[in-house]
């Protein structure tokens, strides 16, 4: 599928009603500062649509983005989760703040799920894991950063991701948003 158009809708605190709300969905999710903005701006073609940050936690909110207009689907932003640079209070809250939207999105028909590919998956990337297939949402495996190492690196590092999550490698999509 072709992206042409890519637009901002709302972000909440709490999920709810949004113009458009009712198109199908697809959620990107992964720990902070794992690049889920960066592949929604390389998705979408647009280098500022979704904000980047080399500071963990830059997402707060859960962003909405509306993709080929009318007709096409929304790509919701969700916050990251562990390693954030905040209280656990603010922590607590993006944890609610989550399951409120898998709870309430019946629009939802799809998570990319991001993981670094340089790092074995965290225990909260396999509780996430888990609880996607525990719950029947289907999802995709997507390791970022591959740019970070070499080419013949990358299948070596794909082996602990697999195990750890219970993937085949060729499940899983090798992502860079600089090439």
């Amino acid at each position: 599928m072709e992206i042409k158009t890519a637009d901002f809708v709302t972000s909440m605190a709490d999920y709810g009603d949004f113009a458009g709300r009712g198109l199908p969905q697809i959620a990107v999710a992964g720990k902070s500062n794992v690049g889920k903005s960066s592949l929604i701006n390389c998705l979408c073609r647009r280098s500022k649509l979704a904000r980047t940050s080399s500071t963990p936690g830059k997402t707060r909110l859960i962003n909405v983005f509306l993709l080929n207009g009318e007709e096409g689907f929304h790509l919701i932003d969700l916050p990251g989760y562990g390693v954030a640079r905040v209280d656990k209070q603010e922590k607590a809250r993006w944890g609610q703040m989550m399951q409120d939207y898998f709870a309430r999105a019946q629009e939802l028909r799809h998570v990319f799920c991001l993981v670094d590919i340089r790092h074995e998956p965290t225990e909260d990337d396999r509780q996430m894991n888990l609880f996607l297939r525990q719950t029947g949402i289907p999802f995709t495996v997507i390791a970022t950063k591959a740019d970070k190492i070499s080419r013949g690196a990358r299948q070596k590092q794909l082996a602990p991701i697999c195990r750890a999550l219970l993937v085949q490698p060729w499940e899983i999509i090798c992502f860079s948003s600089e090439d």
